[in-house]
């Protein structure tokens, strides 16, 4: 590399080297533009609190990271380093003043100064002399201030959209010619050219001309793929509509891409789909956000919380993660809108373009994660190696040619001829041959990939991470029974429901719901649908042609018959009505959902409250609290029932419609009455138990990680398999620090490990002692909730490899909390799989190896698999066909390694009588029998069955390694054996080498060695075809066997049919000779039979024989497991007196200063 930089300050520099987290290099060019000084001003105010986002520029000696922070939600985020000279770690400090490349010193004073990283703009900040992340309103807005927006005029506009650009996104489909360009340059043609030349000029016009026909057909198709996808991903993203807006004091009908940051924009009554991420601050709305989330279920968007009604209170900040119920996304359909009186829906643009959340996912197209996969890079090592050989073969080929005196341009052409024999250009379009099938076999079984280079990857999984709700169990929820309070005591559980007497609880039921009705039908989460109907009610709201609600009540429940509330009614009494005044959405980080109602004819507000009991208790006043409330939830969570609970609290009359619109969330839900538990059954899916099953006994680990209760999670865990039924769980309690109180730990056996198991006992005591007996001899599972998740986190982040490594149950969940467990266990060196409603699993789904989203969507951007089938058996499917994939891969590797090996034998021993291959014999052989067999090999579909033995994952692997290199050995033998064979029959007479090389071809050595060749190339070609344990056998790939029948035949046909019967003699400059000698052609048969049965006997017996692996096991010099994953459950299997249950620790207990020394 070139060093053609000098020092500057950073501000001056013209571009900048960029490492991003994946250890990518690129450099970006900065740009300026001018720019009015009112908004270089603004920027430099809104990015006082952005510190974290910059590029330092001060006097050290290092430069600093530029976080995109929030450049994915799902995946935690990317960083990217700024790079002066030399490679440093993230925690260093960085010396921006130092040059980064070729520096120029000329400055405007209102200059934007900027460079694009992956579609994102960084800026210059004078004040904090450093880069920034450009960012809108979803960075250090209160969400006070969105509520000020009220529309720019002209100018405004046009200085958002000098800073911010066009709210495009704009996937660029390039040309035919930059498609061209792009591919010409790609190493395969450039040496596929190189080799036509070569060829040409030595006077092989037949071959070369065909391989160059090949490849113009390769190089169209691939340019007429590629467009398509360019073509079909721009289409898929490009939207440009009409949008309302509120611009110079009036509204305005303009194109979508000109809305900026900020703008104040009105949703249609009949929906749109959005162009922008905006915040809601009026009105409601009905989204359909399947497209980003795969979640199909519509979802209700209610307006941003308002200002604090207090003053003095600390604002709140926007975020559109925490505030995603109030944030209608880009990309998302809005169905249909509810409004109040003339009140219109509105909302203010946060971000736009590339910045957006489908700008984000559609980034993650363009820029994947890259995937590190030892096969492709091992591949890249071999190629090497085989050059390596080539330059061998070069220096034999020179030193014969130069001693049997042969002119220089000729020595010149052969020695170059052995590095396109030597060197198999098209080995790695080959490997992906087995993904391609792969990939056609899962879209059969509903299974949809938008990574391809995935699927091999699946075949490495040794752990999967299950989501409960709608994965392992059913999507809706049946309701069991309701169990309501009375006097503080909790009354026989009622199965009925409607049947309850007028009340909060009832009341609480029938509106405490996110439903809605769309074209007449009630839509919405499955389990408030249960409710709502076990109520026996209806809802009523504006039809949807209007949308809009005269009166202050937009929805409105009441009984379909007043019977359900007046048993004992008077007659004439007017019927009775609940109306909906305002909804706080259900949130996973709260783990409740609130309403405000007013009950017609009622001088107050209520409030109800929904969600977990926990959470519900915790917000409810003590008093009414029932003594036996832990009890009667753990007897019924254990029992693998899903259980809420409703709260209600009575306002002041004084409390109005308007306050109601203002107040806060946390202002309502406080002080609540208890009301009761709803108990839920929540069904594992018919094929569940079994698909846990298969995954156990294919020794692949299963976790599950969940948003619903503790108890529950462990029920379900159990139920399904993921424990055993004599397995210990024992659930860990952290603590934050309190007071004088340090962060603590406390654990405790969960007392139930199977409702249906023998061993239960009502002696809890006895029960403890008999566990703490067995667990020494047993493995045992940790259950971990999402509170002491993020304690350990923060406060024992050494002790966080151990639990995550026996971690099974994980409850209490959220996406954030996920994604960091999915990133845990890959630390732990984990191959992780992760399957999902795709709903809140955004982020894990995408962090994971293997990310499956079940959705009725046909494919969503939300994950690289996704499935129609809604249940887990699309799981072993994919690990299966990405064994089979890999294997296939391996297969196909193995024999273009072989297959240039054979050919630099034959190419080796004929330059020695100064001959060569012929034209027709090369297309024979690369053709007709390599490139029909390659592409026919990876047909095998995967193997019904899972094993527990994974397959190697690298060509390092010294089964695969022991394979190549014996069969190398013996390929070469046979050869130089058939050939020294040769030399000693009587009728034998040796080539008498020609000035002309085309003469030098037609001779009994280039005849018996390019026939032994041939069936090498084919006997091969089945060996590395293997079946089970990871394929079906090769009798099922119908096509493949026919080739090789054929291609059997026909090289049979060449060896033993007499010279008049032959059609190949003069096409393929073959000498028969089994009219000449039968007993040699016999001899040449049985070597290649013994070089066939070698190949079988190696590939199916001896390289997966045990013996050979303990053999090979002291010569790699390994010391001991590579995963990190082995060397703690070791550490875990040797420790008796870890992990300490029954005890309280902390920190500084002596206990969590137990290091694994291995590590």
């Amino acid at each position: 590399m070139i060093d053609i930089s000098s020092k500057c300050a950073l501000k001056r520099a013209t571009k900048v080297l960029l490492q991003d987290q994946y250890k990518v290099l690129c450099v970006a060019g900065i740009k300026a533009r001018p720019l009015s000084a009112a908004a270089i001003e603004s920027l430099h105010i809104n990015s006082t609190s952005t510190e974290r986002h910059k590029y330092t520029s001060e006097s050290t000696d290092i430069a600093a990271p530029v976080t995109e922070g929030g450049d994915d939600v799902n995946n935690g985020g990317r960083h990217s380093h700024l790079w002066s000279y030399s490679s440093m770690d993230s925690d260093e400090e960085i010396d921006d003043t130092k040059a980064l490349i070729n520096i120029k010193k000329t400055e405007t004073r209102n200059s934007f100064r900027y460079f694009e990283h992956h579609k994102l703009l960084y800026y210059w900040n004078e004040p904090c002399d450093s880069y920034l992340r450009l960012y809108a309103l979803e960075e250090n807005t209160p969400c006070s201030s969105i509520y000020s927006y009220r529309g720019f005029n002209s100018d405004q506009k046009q200085q958002r959209q000098d800073i911010y650009g066009r709210n495009v996104i704009d996937v660029e489909v390039p040309s035919y010619l930059m498609l061209f360009v792009k591919e010409i340059l790609n190493p395969f043609y450039i040496f596929q050219i190189f080799s036509i030349i070569l060829w040409i000029m030595e006077n092989y016009f037949v071959y070369g001309g065909c391989i160059g026909v090949i490849i113009i057909i390769s190089l169209s198709v691939s340019l007429y793929e590629t467009k398509r996808q360019s073509i079909v991903l721009h289409d898929m993203v490009a939207h440009e509509s009409t949008v309302t807006v509120c611009r110079n004091g009036t509204e305005e009908e303009i194109n979508s891409g000109d809305v900026v940051p900020g703008d104040l924009i009105y949703i249609p009554p009949h929906g749109c789909i959005m162009s922008c991420d905006a915040a809601l601050i009026g009105g409601n709305c009905i989204v359909n956000e399947s497209m980003l989330t795969g979640e199909s279920v519509p979802v209700t968007k209610t307006p941003l919380p308002s200002p604090p009604s207090t003053e003095g209170e600390p604002p709140q900040y926007y975020s559109p993660e925490n505030h995603k119920r109030h944030t209608l996304f880009c990309g998302t359909k809005v169905i249909q809108t509810r409004y109040y009186g003339s009140e219109k829906v509105k909302a203010v643009v946060v971000r736009t373009g590339f910045s957006t959340m489908k700008g984000d996912l559609v980034r993650s197209i363009l820029f994947p994660k890259p995937v590190g996969f030892k096969l492709y890079s091992d591949s890249m090592k071999f190629i090497g190696i085989l050059a390596i050989l080539a330059s061998i073969g070069i220096i034999y080929s020179v030193v014969v040619l130069v001693m049997k005196g042969a002119r220089i341009s000729d020595i010149v052409y052969k020695a170059l001829d052995i590095i396109t024999v030597a060197v198999p250009p098209s080995l790695p379009a080959a490997m992906t041959v087995g993904t391609v099938y792969a990939q056609q076999r899962l879209k059969k079984g509903k299974v949809f990939c938008i990574s391809p280079q995935r699927i091999n990857i699946c075949g490495k999984l040794k752990l999967v991470c299950f989501d409960k709700t709608g994965t392992l169990t059913e999507d809706s929820l049946d309701l069991w029974g309701v169990v309501p309070l009375l006097d503080r005591i909790f009354q026989p559980v009622v199965q009925a429901a409607s049947t309850l007497p007028r009340g909060p609880f009832l009341a609480a039921m029938a509106t405490c719901h996110s439903l809605t009705r769309i074209d007449g039908e009630l839509v919405g989460d499955p389990l408030d649908l249960k409710m709502f109907e076990a109520t026996d009610w209806e809802l009523e709201e504006p039809g949807p042609d209007t949308s809009r609600f005269d009166s202050l009540i937009p929805t409105v429940v009441k009984p379909k018959t007043n019977d359900t509330l007046y048993a004992a009614s008077a007659e004439g009494e007017e019927e009775f009505e609940i109306g909906v005044v305002r909804q706080f959405p259900f949130t996973s980080s709260l783990q409740r959902m609130c309403v405000i109602t007013r009950t017609m004819g009622a001088k107050h507000m209520d409030v109800y409250v929904k969600g977990a009991p926990e959470m519900i208790a915790s917000l409810s006043d003590p008093k009414t609290l029932p003594d036996d409330f832990q009890e009667v939830l753990q007897n019924y969570t254990q029992q693998g029932f899903r259980v809420l609970a409703l709260a209600w609290r009575q306002m002041d009359p004084n409390f109005s419609w308007h306050h109601s619109q203002k107040i806060q969330r946390a202002e309502v839900e406080c002080n609540l009455t208890f009301l009761g538990l709803l108990i839920m059954q929540n069904a594992l899916k018919p094929v569940t138990t079994e698909i846990i099953k298969q995954l156990n006994d294919a020794n692949i680990r299963t976790v599950m990680v969940t948003g619903d209760n503790m108890l529950t999670a462990i029920s379900v865990a159990r139920d399904c398999g993921m424990v055993g039924r004599r397995s210990k769980v024992i659930v860990i309690n952290a603590h934050p620090p309190q007071a004088d109180l340090p962060a603590r730990i406390e654990w405790s056996y969960d007392t139930m490990p199977d409702r249906n198991s023998e061993c239960l006992s009502s002696n809890s005591e006895s029960y403890q002692e008999d566990i703490a007996v067995s667990l020494e001899h047993e493995k045992y599972h940790f259950a971990v909730a999402g509170k002491s998740f993020a304690v350990l986190k923060s406060h024992f982040p050494d002790l966080m490899d151990k639990i995550v490594q026996r971690g099974t149950v994980y409850a209490r969940m959220s996406p954030d909390q996920k994604t960091q467990l999915v990133e845990a266990l890959q630390s732990l060196g984990y191959c992780v799989g992760m399957c999902g409603d795709g709903a809140n699993d955004c982020g894990a789904l995408k962090m994971a190896h293997a990310g499956i989203s079940l959705s009725e969507a046909e494919a969503s951007v939300a994950s690289p698999f996704t499935s129609m089938v809604p249940d887990i058996s699309c799981v072993p499917n994919v690990i299966r066909e990405g064994r089979a994939a890999l294997m296939t891969s391996f297969g196909v590797f193995k024999y273009m390694a072989l297959y240039s090996v054979i050919q630099f034998t034959s190419v080796m021993l004929l330059y020695w009588i100064d001959s060569n291959l012929g034209d027709w014999q090369f297309l024979y052989v690369d053709l007709v029998i390599t490139t029909t067999v390659a592409v026919l090999m990876g047909r095998n579909e995967a193997y019904p069955k899972l094993v527990k033995q994974r397959p190697p994952g690298s060509i390092t692997n010294p089964t695969i390694l022991v394979s190549i290199l014996s069969e190398i050995l013996v390929v070469a033998a046979v050869q130089t054996t058939g050939y020294f064979l040769l030399l000693t029959q009587p009728w034998f007479t040796p080539l008498t080498p020609s000035h002309d090389p085309d003469d030098n071809i037609l001779c009994y050595e280039n005849s018996v060695i390019f026939l032994i060749s041939s069936f090498q190339y084919i006997t091969l070609a089945a060996a590395f075809s293997k079946g089970k344990p990871y394929r079906l056998p090769i009798w099922t790939n119908v096509l493949f066997l026919i080739a090789l029948v054929v291609l059997v035949f026909t090289t049979v046909v060449m060896l033993f049919l007499p010279v008049e019967w032959s059609i190949f003699t003069n096409f393929l400059e073959l000498k028969q000779i089994a009219p000449v000698s039968l007993q040699f052609t016999l001899i040449i048969a049985a070597l290649v039979l013994v070089n066939a049965l070698f190949a079988f006997i190696m590939e199916t017996c001896v390289v997966d024989l045990p013996a050979l692996k303990r053999v090979i096991r002291p010569l790699r010099c390994k010391k001991g497991p590579k995963n990190r994953y082995k060397l703690v459950e070791a550490d875990l299997t040797n420790d008796p007196s870890w992990p300490p249950v029954g005890h309280t620790s902390s920190p500084h207990d002596k206990i969590f200063n137990v290091s694994i020394n291995s590590v």
